[in-house]
């Protein structure tokens, strides 16, 4: 899996866009369109959104010229889908004219930012609303409806949404996502994160666990923890992660850090799957891995954001570990949990970058050969502290070059990796139809890797053993032999 994708979270490019679409209530005589741009964690909130609206009398649509309330649910990481949110709604103001009651609001990461430009200067929005502010949509949502134009984008220090239950959109059934932190405290200088989504907070971990097991009654058989970095998972109580130095005794002797949330979680649904994301080297931890290692259930894959193999540019970029360390972690894992797998996230052509820095990359992932990877060339972001303080200096060209020659590098340890699961008989949770074709199933065994194999009397959501026969670099192929002990 390659992709030239964003900086702290997993962008789906297949998903960017997409309409949510759930089942109505028939009491509910408004109709909603939302789109969603951007990280997973985005994809989730609009779960969030449509489930509070859904009390406020609207019914999702995916057509857009019968909606009452469009609302674009937006990411600041990259420019490119600012731009693509540009367009999307200056098609909305279009068709306005032929449904002058519909209303257009504004989202997530974007929503801070550019409040002022979408409401006052350029008129194109009638609601903007931030991360953390989902909760007061009715009250904005009567001042639209009023005719006056609605703003709430305060970060807020202990939002967390863990008292609202998301409406599954979209979903295949089989797979959800499970929020567990909001904000970040890395202030690292490539990201908009923390400006956007604001300073670390945890949910309580009985609501991430209701929420578990609830989706294991709706039949759903994975889950993934959803965090900027899930390692820094620390809940004693509410608050901000920064202020646990002043909680009491009790609260911290009945803390609950990331470790224990995932035993917790693991305990609770033995038959389902866990996968978490993303986490950052800095603060995973031993027992961590330890916790992966002893539950079945804790796939055995991590994605491991490094940005650099250079110590130099990991200083500039305010990570705050080094290529050592880095190597100290990765050796753990791989002396812990020897089938592993490990994901990264790199970020080439940042500012000062040399041909030795360069280097550098390339080596540490000689030294790692990760599964696959996420890279791309580094493009400044508004509001960011590299933006504000360093000079983008690099030669587009040769970011180009350099990205080049990572991508080539991750698709040769990419196919190094998937040739290591030939001959093997590995448990695939199936997802759905393969792409390519309709006579195949498509799941993921524990590493996260995709595998195909032909339909027979298989259904979605069932556990099969599969015996992976071939491969290439992203994709493993091979013949079911039975359901497998999970089914």
């Amino acid at each position: 899996m390659i992709k030239d994708e964003s900086i702290e979270k997993i962008i789906d490019e297949s998903q960017q866009g997409s309409a949510l679409a759930m089942t109505g209530n028939e009491k509910n005589t408004r109709k909603l369109y939302i789109e969603s741009y951007g990280c997973q964690m985005n994809f989730s909130d609009s779960e969030i959104v449509a489930s509070i609206l859904a009390n406020e009398g609207f019914n999702t649509t995916q057509d857009l010229a019968e909606a009452d309330l469009v609302l674009v649910n937006t990411c600041s990481i990259r420019e490119k889908a600012e731009q693509t949110v540009r367009k999307r709604l200056e098609k909305f103001n279009a068709v306005k004219k032929t449904n002058p009651g519909m209303k257009v609001g504004v989202l997530g990461c974007m929503a801070e930012r550019l409040k002022s430009k979408f409401l006052e200067e350029e008129k194109i929005v009638d609601m903007v609303v931030g991360p953390d502010a989902y909760k007061d949509l009715p009250n904005l949502i009567q001042e639209i409806d009023e005719g006056r134009n609605a703003v709430n984008v305060i970060l807020s220090k202990d939002e967390t949404y863990g008292d609202v239950a998301p409406v599954r959109l979209n979903s295949n059934g089989v797979t959800a996502f499970v929020s567990i932190t909001r904000g970040c405290d890395n202030m690292c200088t490539f990201c908009v994160v923390p400006f956007t989504r604001g300073r670390e907070r945890s949910r309580d971990p009985q609501s991430i666990l209701e929420e578990v097991n609830d989706l294991w009654e709706r039949g759903f058989k994975e889950v993934t923890l959803l965090g900027q970095n899930v390692d820094s998972y620390l809940w004693y109580g509410g608050g901000l992660k920064k202020d646990y130095d002043k909680a009491s005794e009790m609260q911290k002797a009945t803390s609950v850090n990331f470790a224990k949330l995932l035993e917790l979680v693991a305990q609770a649904q033995p038959k389902m799957r866990i996968r978490f994301s993303t986490s950052n080297p800095q603060d995973m931890t031993l027992d961590v891995i330890e916790s992966m290692a002893k539950y079945d259930n804790i796939c055995k894959y991590i994605h491991l954001p490094v940005q650099s193999g250079s110590n130099r540019i990991l200083k500039a970029m305010n990570r705050l570990h080094t290529r050592e360390e880095y190597f100290e972690l990765i050796d753990n894992i791989r002396r812990i949990i020897p089938d592993c797998a490990i994901s990264q996230d790199m970020i080439t052509g940042f500012p000062t970058e040399t041909e030795e820095d360069h280097q550098d990359t390339l080596s540490l992932m000689e030294y790692v050969k990760y599964d696959f990877g996420f890279m791309f060339a580094y493009s400044e972001r508004p509001g960011t502290l590299a933006e504000r303080k360093m000079e983008d200096d690099v030669p587009e060209e040769t970011k180009k070059r350099r990205l080049r020659e990572i991508i080539d590098l991750q698709q040769k340890h990419g196919l190094y990796r998937t040739q290591q699961h030939v001959g093997k008989v590995e448990e695939v949770l199936i997802e759905g139809p393969s792409k390519k074709s309709d006579a195949h199933w498509m799941g993921r065994n524990s590493q996260n890797t995709v595998v195909v194999f032909p339909k027979e009397n298989f259904q979605i959501g069932d556990f099969v053993d599969v015996k992976i026969n071939k491969c290439t670099s992203a994709t493993l192929i091979g013949e079911a032999v039975g359901y497998s002990k999970n089914n």
